[in-house]
């Protein structure tokens, strides 16, 4: 077999279908950019300019209650509405829309504004869990929504627009991109093996521990063989369960473990608050079983080399597939470093 830390391949995700290229052959070359650290700006524990803070007045006149916990709402300025219409339009298949209808929330995780997942207790994120949980059985069992995404934007350099610990949750009546091809790719693995294909990628991950980065007995996290980002990560529970709804009360406990662990690692590999795009996929919510489906959650993180260098989707990749230079067994060995600091 050639050496997948100094050939250049490509490797598959099985999760899409998709191919990204590795090129560790490149990390030897020059680098003439500066390594920096970020500014770090001190936030306040209440911001009266906050729309977020409890108490505060949100768009269009609407003030927050006075919470002490978590804080959910529906979206001042939601990407769906319920009460979109059902109606398509098509042109020889070459011009083609649907309407697409859907429900947009907001979750606080705290009523502090100075905290973030990575400073949180395990008490807190477990809080913020339940919360999940609850809107995905909420949304879930409505008749036009057939997918739940919870997604956390975490940091401007993701786009942000609000330091504020919090998360979003937009269900809609199709099913996104991401995990309609990831259902057809476990659905296809079930199919040929009989068995399921993130199970068994963590019994796989269980007995290579070049790409583990932390875990417990319930959850653990790897830098998936197939990464994109410099240091994205892929969280993976060890009993087969498709939402979030479905996780015992010492697996939410396991999961709240992992999360705020695997976030304070972040920070310190650059000393910075990480950014990152993280999100939650699960079976649809179609009224089917889909026993294909093993629930997982994504990190995304930008960071290439340092605090303000960042990676870019660019040229090849944008044209052609995605590359990294980085390998993934590299980047969770920075990631355990990392981790194992107090």
């Amino acid at each position: 077999m050639f050496n997948l830390s100094e050939s250049a391949h490509r490797r598959l995700n099985p999760l899409t279908g998709e191919w990204v290229l590795v090129s560790p052959h490149r990390t030897q070359r020059p680098w003439l950019g500066q390594v920096e650290t970020a500014a770090v700006e001190a936030q306040p524990a209440y911001d009266p300019t906050c729309y977020l803070c409890p108490g505060n007045e949100r768009a269009r006149g609407v003030h927050n209650p006075k919470y002490d916990s978590t804080f959910v709402f529906d979206n001042d300025f939601p990407a769906l509405l319920s009460d979109t219409p059902n109606s398509d339009f098509n042109e020889k298949d070459l011009i083609v829309a649907q309407t697409e209808s859907g429900i947009c929330r907001v979750v606080c995780f705290s009523p502090r504004h100075d905290l973030t997942l990575a400073r949180m207790t395990p008490q807190e994120i477990r809080a913020v869990i339940d919360v999940w949980a609850d809107q995905f059985r909420d949304l879930g069992k409505r008749d036009h929504i057939n997918y739940v995404q919870i997604f956390e934007n975490r940091g401007a350099a993701m786009g942000a627009s609000n330091p504020h610990p919090h998360c979003q949750i937009w269900a809609s009546s199709s099913v996104p991109n991401e995990p309609t091809k990831e259902q057809l790719s476990m659905r296809s693995y079930k199919d040929r093996h009989d068995r399921c294909i993130l199970c068994e990628y963590f019994l796989y991950e269980s007995t290579h521990s070049e790409r583990q980065v932390l875990g417990n007995e319930h959850f653990q996290v790897v830098v998936p063989f197939w990464a994109v980002w410099p240091f994205e990560t892929l969280i993976i529970g060890k009993r087969h369960v498709a939402d979030i709804s479905a996780l015992s009360p010492e697996e939410r406990d396991g999961y709240a473990d992992v999360l705020g662990k695997l976030t304070g690692c972040y920070d310190r590999l650059f000393n910075v608050s990480f950014p990152y795009s993280m999100g939650i996929h699960e079976r649809p919510t179609d009224g089917e079983a889909h026993p294909e489906w093993h629930m997982h959650t994504h990190f995304y993180p930008p960071l290439l080399r340092s605090a303000t260098i960042r990676k870019f989707m660019v040229g090849f990749e944008m044209m052609g597939s995605p590359q990294r230079d980085i390998t993934a067994e590299a980047a969770a060995g920075r990631l355990r470093e990392v981790c194992s600091m107090k």
